[in-house]
């Protein structure tokens, strides 16, 4: 029998929630530049969902571009490579922006940037080859999430996927990398998701991008009337609408082919891969080239700094080095976020490195870093208005302050993304979101305590 291939979608489905964000995307017309290369970079060994990775280089030796200096261990993991050519200046601990204190690898740069001899194309002729090219690359999400990507696109023999999600919704303000990505690396976009398309055996992708990247989406779509008239009739862009948090893997699953992902499930279990269209691209350079993840574009943006841009750099070069690059600050920071501001970190300071999955640093200046002093709340019922998930922010925060671990898995608290529409929407500023992190805490905890 001959297989019927899926249609593709003319216009997105409706979605729950959300709110309308100024954006900010000061940097979308920013052609991203490359940073000259640091003195030395700080790679953790933690820079993924999963199991940390092993150092398999010493002290002394030297290292080129691309070259392996750490395993990855078990197999929800992903390797790193070196990001820069020098020598292991030492190999020691260091305190991540989370708070946990983690092994890591400093490598001093010759400044020659060489790449290593080692470096080969992977010879890709089944489908096993192509995963173990793309666990070889040390690919993660590259949309924030850090998941190890040979372990998403490897499916189980029980599930059935016909669908690739490309993600460029970047719903987040001021981020703007992934339209970036679009714009100057066109070409590997589509030829990433034309070899997942025939590696995967899928039957369609779905390019989800928000209508406020008119530039992205003419390229795209002027690059998939070049494709062969095959591939042309398995791709498309959809153009979403402009609200957050539009980019959320259940959220653009539902936009793009309305599934729904059932709570505690993945998106796998709808028939659904969603990759980064940062990922997808990569994929594509990297069975080209054989050059492994080593270099990230991040957007540097917000109040306090001199000059905004979009600025390719290698993983691992200290955020201070970076900020200095784009003018330093104009203004005293008074706040330091890894990430958009809605579903950001707050960064003590800027001696951290970048990881794989970061794509932006934003700093602001004291005035726009005041918080809104919270007030009683009013019932207005705004913050269930926005979840995407229709979860009640009230109900929970009611169930945190009685300790009440059984109403809070009742009402769903695991199943929050702590996206932050709850908090945005709420007239009296009250700090849903780290209300929400404390009662996921108190479940974990009275899990492990009962032995769950």
């Amino acid at each position: 029998m001959e297989k019927t291939f899926l249609s593709l979608p003319e216009k997105p489905y409706r979605t729950r929630g959300g709110v309308h964000v100024l954006h900010k995307k000061n940097t979308c017309n920013c052609e991203s530049v490359i940073m000259p290369c640091p003195k030395k970079v700080i790679l953790p060994m933690v820079q993924h969902i999963g199991t940390p990775c092993k150092p398999v280089v010493k002290t002394g030796m030297q290292v080129a571009i691309g070259d392996l200096i750490a395993e990855g261990e078990g197999m929800v993991s992903a390797p790193i490579h070196a990001t820069v050519s020098g020598r292991v200046g030492k190999i020691t601990k260091i305190k991540l922006p989370t708070g946990h204190i983690e092994d890591a690898v400093i490598l001093e740069s010759d400044g020659e940037m060489r790449i290593s001899k080692k470096i080969k194309p992977p010879v890709i002729n089944t489908v096993q080859d192509f995963l173990n090219a793309v666990n070889t690359s040390g690919l993660v999400g590259l949309g924030g999430a850090g998941f190890p990507t040979h372990v998403k696109i490897n499916v189980p023999d029980e599930k059935h996927v016909d669908t690739l999600i490309v993600n460029c919704a970047e719903c987040e303000p001021y981020i703007t990398t992934d339209n970036r990505e679009a714009i100057e690396n066109t070409d590997n976009v589509i030829n990433g998701i034309i070899l997942m398309i025939r590696m995967l055996s899928l039957d369609r992708a779905i390019i989800g991008i928000e209508n406020n990247k008119p530039e992205a989406i003419k390229k795209l779509k002027k690059a998939i009337k070049e494709c062969k008239e095959k591939e042309k009739q398995k791709i498309c862009v959809l153009s979403l609408k402009s609200r957050y948090p539009q980019g959320a893997e259940k959220v653009i699953i539902k936009a793009a082919v309305n599934r729904v992902v059932p709570m505690g499930k993945m998106p796998v279990d709808t028939g659904c891969i969603v990759m980064n269209i940062t990922s997808v691209a990569f994929i594509s350079s990297y069975i080209r080239t054989g050059i492994p993840l080593v270099s990230k574009r991040i957007t540097i943006d917000g109040s306090a700094i001199s000059e905004p841009k979009n600025v390719i750099v290698p993983i691992g070069t200290m955020i201070k080095d970076i900020i200095d690059f784009c003018g330093g600050y104009k203004e005293k920071c008074g706040k330091l976020i890894s990430g958009g501001p809605m579903m950001g970190i707050a960064l003590a300071s800027d001696r951290f490195p970048i990881l794989k999955q970061n794509n932006a640093i934003l700093a602001f200046n004291e005035k726009d870093a005041v918080l809104p002093k919270p007030t009683d709340c009013i019932r207005c019922g705004k913050c269930v208005q926005s979840c995407p998930f229709s979860l009640m922010p009230v109900a929970i925060e009611k169930a945190v302050k009685l300790n009440n671990t059984e109403e809070l898995e009742r009402r769903g608290v695991m199943d929050c993304m702590e996206c932050g529409t709850c908090a945005y929407n709420c007239p009296a500023h009250r700090p849903l979101v780290q209300i929400m992190r404390q009662g996921k805490s108190m479940v974990r905890n009275t899990s492990k305590k009962q032995g769950v």
